[in-house]
């Protein structure tokens, strides 16, 4: 059994100056440089265990608590001399005094980047899993906790400890959970956004029983009547009160006078005087100063401009400087030395019933939502995730007794090797990107003639491109042939934590919200309304970070079964010629989306604004498109594009096929060929459609004549990955844009000069490889034209013209 202890420790006030080495005094000996050297220690440990534990799959969480136990009494700080020397008793205090500091500041951040309104509109499936979670968790391991009480002998403060262990398993807090979500990467996927709104439900219980325990143990210790109780809760809800109707209408005043204006460095300092100010009060009626901190930043105006810039100007210190300090520092604390095996087997039960009591209260109501088991057990698993919230509350348990040093260790412990097992397992059981991989084949090559083409195209900053409008006028709606354009507005999340994913029409699983005018909305409603009958638009927009957004791009895809996946590129071109990166971050989804995609995907190089192309949808004008052809499956697929495109009146179309001089024998040129000869038979009598083929000997020869006749088209496709080819020998070697591939990357190049637009196009890939291009049968056997994995039956109807929009 553990005796409590009490250390009284009598130090001298410590000087305002200190004796450097070169006075032969001891610089540690003042407060100021020993906060220094602890905090840089421990942050280079951290980081250092992060970079070692991250390739193991690991969260920072593990590798922050680890930094701490490393120099705590549990590993290093065992031997006197090193606890003396860096952490000496006499410097706690204002170690986690500044610990504290920094924790106030993490949690206003996240609670900055929550979206109250989202909380109000949490799903029912969310809102069931939430209840069901807390209920379970709650009721019994609570039951189990008292059932030991009684059966079991044990020591007077694990009695009065237990329950409120007990109780503590059951909190899952939407901080920690979105923390962990954030670091696997998995919040944009559908289990990582159930997991997310049901933690969002379920905190709202956790927080309510947490601040009433803390009035109840206030109540307890200061051996005060119920009343007093009552007055905590009514001084409580005062401070709410305070908070939504005076704190948060001014800071909407001040909103609603920048009027576009950036927000001024006054007021983020009065945002953080607020923030001291909140916790002051929270401390002022007996509670934890967080409580004050949660709603205040619960209480900033969600996104841009006042709660974004906040996050710009913080996050970087706050979550990568002052979350390690304080994980650290409670890592620092935790004595195993000190655990004795008797508490250890109760305490551990207690946890491990509250684990597996979770996983079982999520599956219950996944049954009923018909949600696939194994991603119930992925949620649970989830919902176990523990965090810097925890934490907090067994720093602060042990602060007022209600832990002993021994319990606090150990559940510190419990905390760690709880987080140590979920990330690895969430990541072997879970696999984001295998989902969207589509069992059927949706590429344009492998379509049927006369079957829906389903065009999804994505756009960024809400602006609409004229090449990508042309293109998907040019792939010629008919009533034999419809055209559904699936577009999907990307947006980088702003000013909260919890993505978004919304569709403009009526939708079976996603929510559904009104699109406001827009050119992007003008643009799709005049392709609908020109096209009436055979054109249709479905539109979908995504807030997320974009870090994760591939995982919204390829859900649609592949929820909407698009053939292509058209994306914008990460550079844009000026009318005067001058090329900026509108956004690097693009380069890195369109990486992850070729990797992923269910479907075959384009990348657009728009450059209409210095040609000043005509748009199909508006004029009449001709448009001339080119296919630079050498072969394999992306030429096949751009091939298939361009003769689809050739049936639009206005659209023409010249192939130039490149063959290299000597290789006339090879299976990959008659392979090509005859791929080739059949689209010329198919397009014969159409003098819209043209062939020609250029035989060269090596990649000089192949760009000059590119860049001979490139300037005579309005569009440019060409396939993204090719063969060895001695055609590309020089060109990989000063490649830029590896999502281009080398000619794609040749040609967006801005040392190319040249005003015509780009496509760059990769065919579906199956299982990890190229789907097999497949020789396009004559026109006598057009009814079954290729072996395609979906027909009519298999396209969903719920495909929305404008005039029934919800836009």
């Amino acid at each position: 059994m553990e005796t409590v202890n009490s250390t009284i420790i009598c130090t001298s006030p410590p000087l305002n100056t200190h004796k450097s080495v070169w006075q032969h005094g001891n610089p540690l000996s003042s407060p100021t440089p020993l906060i220094f050297l602890q905090v840089s220690i421990i942050t280079i440990v951290t980081q250092f265990l992060d970079i070692c534990l991250r390739p193991l799959g690991q969260t920072s969480l593990v590798s922050y608590i680890l930094g701490g136990l490393v120099f705590g009494p549990s590993v290093l700080g065992h031997k006197e001399t090193l606890t003396k020397f860096l952490f000496p008793m006499k410097g706690s205090l204002t170690l986690n005094t500044v610990a504290t500091f920094f924790l106030g500041f993490f949690y206003f951040i996240c609670c900055v980047k929550m979206d109250t309104a989202t909380m109000l509109k949490t799903e029912k499936q969310a809102i069931t899993i939430g209840l069901s979670v807390f209920l379970f968790t709650f009721i019994i391991p609570l039951g189990i906790a008292f059932a030991l009480i009684s059966f079991v002998a044990m020591d007077k403060s694990l009695i009065e400890a237990l329950p409120l262990i007990a109780i503590s398993q059951s909190l899952t807090v939407f901080i920690s959970i979105s923390v962990l979500l954030t670091e696997l990467k998995i919040l944009n996927t559908n289990v990582g956004r159930l997991a997310l709104s049901s933690a969002m439900f379920t905190d709202v219980f956790s927080f309510s029983i947490t601040v009433f325990i803390f009035a109840v143990l206030q109540v307890k210790t200061s051996n005060k009547s119920m009343l007093t109780l009552v007055w905590i809760l009514l001084s409580i809800g005062g401070l709410i009160v305070f908070i939504i109707y005076v704190m948060r209408p001014v800071m909407k005043w001040y909103i609603a006078r920048l009027n576009g204006k950036p927000v001024g460095e006054l007021c983020v300092v009065s945002i953080l005087l607020c923030v001291l100010f909140a916790e002051f009060l929270s401390e002022f009626i007996g509670q934890h100063y967080v409580m004050g901190t949660i709603f205040f930043g619960l209480a900033v105006p969600e996104g841009p401009p006042l709660a974004s810039t906040l996050i710009s100007k913080m996050e970087t210190l706050t979550c990568g400087f002052m979350y390690p300090i304080y994980l650290a520092v409670s890592g620092l604390q935790t004595d195993i030395f000190k655990i004795s095996i008797h508490t250890t087997w109760i305490i551990t039960v207690v946890v491990m019933v509250s684990f597996f009591v979770k996983i079982v209260a999520v599956m219950l109501p996944g049954y009923y939502y018909n949600v696939p088991m194994r991603d119930c057990f992925v949620i649970g698993l989830l919902l176990n995730g523990r965090g810097i919230a925890e934490l907090a509350l067994y720093n602060v348990w042990k602060e007022g007794k209600q832990l002993t040093g021994q319990q606090f260790s150990l559940l510190v412990l419990t905390l760690l090797l709880i987080n140590a097992i979920i990330a690895p397992l969430v990541k072997f059981v879970f696999n984001p990107s295998g989902q969207y991989r589509a069992g059927k084949r949706c590429s344009i090559l492998h379509m049927k003639r006369d079957s829906e083409l389903r065009v999804m195209g994505c756009f960024y900053k809400n602006e609409s491109s004229p090449t990508m409008f042309n293109i998907i006028e040019a792939s010629c709606a008919s009533i034999e042939s419809n055209v559904t354009v699936i577009a999907l507005l990307l947006v980088e999340i702003l000013g909260r934590s919890r993505p978004l994913l919304v569709a403009h029409q009526p939708h079976d699983t996603l929510r559904t919200t009104r699109c406001y005018s827009s050119p992007l909305d003008k643009a799709l409603k005049q392709y609908t309304q020109l096209n009436e009958g055979c054109g249709h638009e479905e539109s979908f927009t995504s807030v997320s970070d974009f870090d994760t957004i591939h995982e919204d791009i390829c859900r649609i895809s592949l929820d909407r079964i698009a053939n292509i996946l058209i994306m914008p590129f990460h550079k844009k071109w000026e009318i005067d010629g001058t090329v900026v990166v509108n956004n690097r971050a693009i380069q890195t989804i369109n990486i992850k989306v070729l990797e992923g995609a269910p479907c075959s995907v384009g990348i657009l190089i728009d450059r209409a604004i210095l040609s000043g192309s005509p748009s199909l949808i508006l004029g009449k004008s001709a448009y001339y498109v080119a296919v630079i052809f050498i072969g394999g499956p992306d030429d096949s697929e751009a091939l298939a594009y361009a003769s689809r495109m050739v049936r639009h009146e206005c659209v023409n179309v010249s192939i130039i096929r490149f063959l290299i001089f000597g290789e006339e024998n090879s299976k990959d040129r008659k392979r090509d060929s005859d791929l080739i000869s059949e689209y010329r038979y198919y397009n014969n009598g159409n003098r819209r459609f043209e062939i020609s083929e250029e035989v060269v000997k090596d990649g000089l020869e192949f760009s000059s004549i590119i860049r001979r006749i490139i300037d005579f088209f309005d569009l440019v496709i060409v396939g993204r990955s090719h063969s060895q080819s001695v055609l590309l020998h020089g060109l990989d070697q000063w490649s830029e844009c590896p999502e281009l591939g080398v000619i794609g990357d040749m040609l967006a190049s801005p040392d190319f000069v040249t005003k015509a637009s780009l496509l760059v196009v990769q065919q579906q890939i199956m299982g990890g490889r190229f789907a097999k291009h497949s020789v396009m049968p004559s026109p006598r056997d057009q009814a079954a034209v290729r072996d395609v994995s979906m027909d009519d039956s298999t396209i969903p109807s719920c495909s929305i013209s404008v005039g029934k929009s919800d836009i």
